[in-house]
């Protein structure tokens, strides 16, 4: 069932209110098999970043969806992400460009800067460049209006069709919006029953600043993106087996998948679920033929257990919690 419930961004553009998540997803085929299931099973917002190293296989398979004629581009909304090695004004435009490349296309409809810090960069690779204990090597405090100026600029050269935050506090957004010709359309942020950040949420909606959910399900497969890196194991959030969230879905004859995700879409949030398992894929985009009652919004606003329940710290990176933008709670 295609999803027909948009969140209005500014210029007319609309946003379909639930999108397909692709992080921790770079496996060739299985990305491809899993994005050709949720094309077909009616998304139309696909979200990807440079950083996620899989830009190229969905570019691969919407071209053949666009070529075939199953679908025109405008019916599909994408966004990707200017990476952290990309947030300097510098070289804003080369990953905008070289994401456009991956994703063979003219355009994006929503382009976002993942993280208010950036990284040096290797010119050579495109990566970020690395000190001799392999940690990653972050520019000093970060110019974020001399890189909004140049996210503004590939919304004039047509590159993109608006443009976004990521991982921004409320300082840092207004920060941004003092000096912005083109205000942010979008934050992107963890968002889930346990982590609601009501106050975060409310400012943007009162800026005119649509908000996106990614981890809507608290990442259940951290953990083993964190082993890949050879990190330790953090204890992770149980949404999906929250006493709360299975007597509600019970109620409804509901996945808690669909519970959870349901709860962010009536907030007003858009949900983007990450999944390459076609049943859960499927079960995902079900969401919009049944909705909460007031008592269920409730008691699922009474889980918020803030900080504590983030899953993506972003603390990986070696020295990160000291930089004066790093935009999270201790």
């Amino acid at each position: 069932m295609t999803a027909n419930v948009f969140l209005d961004l500014p210029g007319g553009l609309k946003m379909p209110a639930l999108g397909f998540g692709t992080w921790q997803a770079k496996n060739e085929q299985e990305i491809k098999d899993a994005l050709n299931t949720a094309l077909e099973s009616g998304y139309r917002h696909i979200d990807t970043a440079f950083a996620y190293e899989n830009e190229k296989f969905i570019g691969e398979v919407l071209k053949q969806w666009f070529a075939s004629g199953k679908l025109k581009r405008e019916d599909v909304f994408i966004t990707t992400k200017l990476p952290m090695q990309g947030v300097h004004p510098d070289r804003v435009e080369t990953f905008m460009k070289k994401s456009l490349e991956n994703l063979q296309l003219d355009y994006v409809d929503l382009y976002l800067i993942h993280f208010p810090i950036g990284f040096k960069c290797d010119e050579s690779t495109l990566r970020p460049k690395m000190d001799d204990k392999n940690h990653v090597m972050p520019e000093a405090k970060t110019d974020h209006l001399g890189i909004w100026k140049k996210m503004e600029q590939q919304v004039d050269a047509g590159r993109t069709k608006t443009i976004g935050l990521s991982n921004y506090n409320i300082s840092q957004i207004e920060t941004v919006l003092k000096g912005a010709r083109i205000k942010p359309a979008n934050l992107q942020v963890e968002l889930h029953v346990y982590l609601q950040q009501r106050q975060l949420v409310d400012f943007c909606h009162k800026n005119g600043i649509t908000v996106v959910a990614y981890s809507p399900l608290a990442s259940p497969g951290y953990n083993k993106f964190l082993k890949q890196l050879g990190r330790e194991e953090k204890e992770l959030p149980d949404i999906l087996g929250d006493p709360v969230v299975a007597k509600i879905s019970k109620n409804h004859s509901k996945t808690p998948a669909q519970i959870v995700l349901r709860f962010l879409i009536q907030r007003g949030i858009a949900p983007i679920p990450k999944s390459v398992t076609e049943k859960r894929v499927k079960e995902n985009i079900a969401v919009f033929d049944f909705a909460l009652s007031d008592s269920d919004m409730k008691e699922l606003s009474g889980l918020d257990v803030g900080e504590k329940a983030r899953v993506c710290d972003f603390r990986l990176f070696q020295g990160i919690v000291t930089h004066p933008d790093f935009p999270m709670k201790a």
